[in-house]
């Protein structure tokens, strides 16, 4: 039995096409966000799955936030280029980030999916990441990953149950400094306004930092919308980003986990001049710190705010500096913080599971194929109806490779399956979720899942209560270790199934 190989679209396979914003397909097809293929964050990703950047329509996005709805707005932010961020779920459930900018920061979309593009190759562990974009029209906008326990910001000056301790103020140092030195190495050393509101903390209550400060707030290269007095001098002066400028926004952020409130760069040095540390120091702490650590960052920070640019470390002397001081390794970022732990996964779902649903349970793929070849097209009844003039000899060859198609599938020729099932789709006259559904078993076979899940999507676009859309979503992203996702999956299939039982529709 044969597999096929599928490929990734790549920066540099960017077709003209997509900048052609009004250009139609006659049949209903994924955008490139459900042809992504679920990767493993690279560099260290600690096995975290992350999808390949790619492109969204505008359609996806509003579906995912609710319109745009206020209730979803997570913040709003910059005078000279503003832009909101709104929270969002996908439909194959996975929560997003959007931010969306002004009409007029982006004129050119090339210009902007580019600058995306260079952002949206990076991958680590430390970012919040940048997953996709869309341009539609005049709308530009950046998708990333949700972050669910809120800001540095929030957590230093805004915090409602407990501060932050010490050892988790090293933490969060030392995983930006992490951030910026992998990105740094990457090639994308600019980060535009680094301050608390940038370090996001995830379902772990690890901080990231956020994707977003990667690119500009505009072509212009707004990027500074923060007050003055925290701004890079050199920025001041010629309003240009340096590596060096992101260092000095670096150590406004120390100063901010030191003193646990905004302070001045230049009232910090004079303290720092005048070794009143102490007096620099959080009072929430209640001395709950080792005074040769706070010494040492207070060292960096007065290094990271120098006047002149070249006197200021680089992101690998952060690191340097900051991973000795590192301590209580072993407690959960969570258990610091005083939040509860991100559930894992939902419950399995209570009700009985048909014959489809144990198989996808148990990830039965020959099962699920039995099922599948007894089931025919009798889902399809309501999708197919075409005119006389329609069948035309394009028409009867699109027809058998169908049927060769299915010939293959009972069979389990798989690869011949893809490739007569493929043959049918790309003619677009005529549309069916059941041989979508059949080619994404198909693709399982072959092992590929990210194809599988892709065709599961179109599946469930063209039929959206079709339970066996829902299912083979469920065990291809199972078959991508996404565990939560997967189950949620099948309790929506479960349920949908229950539901056209009752209405007497069967399965």
């Amino acid at each position: 039995m044969g597999c096929c190989s599928s490929s990734l679209l790549t920066e540099s396979q960017i077709p003209a096409e997509k900048w052609n914003l009004q250009s139609q397909q006659r049949r209903p097809s994924l955008s490139p966000q459900h042809a992504a293929t679920m990767a493993a964050a690279a560099e260290g990703g600690g096995g975290r799955d992350v999808p390949a950047f790619t492109q969204f329509t505008l359609a996806e996005l509003k579906a995912a936030t609710n319109g745009f709805s206020g209730q979803n707005v997570v913040s709003e932010s910059g005078d000279k280029a503003p832009n909101v961020v709104y929270k969002g779920r996908l439909q194959n459930r996975r929560w997003i980030a959007v931010k969306k900018f002004a009409r007029t920061a982006w004129p050119d979309p090339k210009q902007f999916a580019e600058e995306a593009w260079g952002v949206g190759k990076l991958r680590h562990k430390r970012l919040a990441n940048l997953i996709g974009y869309c341009c539609d029209g005049e709308e530009r906008l950046l998708v990333a990953e949700f972050m669910p326990n809120d800001t540095l910001a929030k957590h230093l000056f805004h915090w409602e149950n407990q501060t932050i301790e010490w050892a988790m103020r090293l933490r969060v140092a030392f995983y930006i400094a992490e951030a910026l030195d992998y990105c740094s190495g990457e090639g994308r050393p600019l980060y535009h306004d680094l301050n608390a509101y940038r370090v996001l903390f995830d379902e772990d209550g690890d901080p990231r930092l956020s994707c977003f400060g990667l690119m500009k707030n505009s072509r212009d290269g707004k990027s500074y919308s923060t007050n003055l007095a925290y701004t890079p001098p050199e920025y001041l002066k010629n309003g240009r980003v340096t590596p060096e400028s992101v260092i000095f926004s670096f150590g406004t952020v120390l100063l901010d986990l030191l003193s646990g409130k905004r302070i001045p760069p230049t009232h910090a040095l004079d303290m720092i001049r005048g070794k009143n540390i102490l007096v620099l120091m959080d009072s929430h702490l209640e001395g709950n710190f080792s005074t040769e650590e706070a010494t040492r960052l207070v060292q960096l920070a007065s290094q990271c705010l120098q006047y002149e640019p070249r006197e200021r470390p680089n992101t690998k002397d952060l690191v340097a500096t900051l991973g000795p001081l590192q301590s209580k390794t072993e407690v959960p970022s969570y258990v610091m913080l005083g939040i509860k732990k991100h559930e894992e996964a939902p419950p399995p779902p209570q009700q009985h599971l048909s014959p489809m649903g144990e198989a996808c349970s148990r990830m039965d793929l020959t099962a699920i194929h039995q099922i599948l070849v007894m089931t025919h097209y009798r889902d399809d009844e309501v999708t197919n109806e075409l005119s006389f003039q329609e069948w035309t000899q394009q028409m009867r060859d699109m027809l058998e490779a169908r049927k060769r198609g299915d010939f293959a599938f009972r069979d389990k020729d798989f690869r011949t399956a893809i490739e007569c099932y493929s043959q049918f789709i790309d003619v677009g006259t005529m549309i069916s979720p059941t041989v979508y559904a059949r080619r994404s078993l198909c693709h399982l076979m072959c092992d590929q899942p990210d194809a599988a899940l892709r065709d599961a999507m179109q599946a469930q676009c063209l039929y959206p209560d079709w339970p066996t859309a829902f299912y083979m979503q469920a065990v291809a992203l199972a078959k991508l270790n996404m565990q939560s996702d997967s189950l949620d999956m099948l309790q929506e299939a479960s349920k949908l199934e229950e539901k056209r039982q009752k209405s007497g529709k069967g399965s």
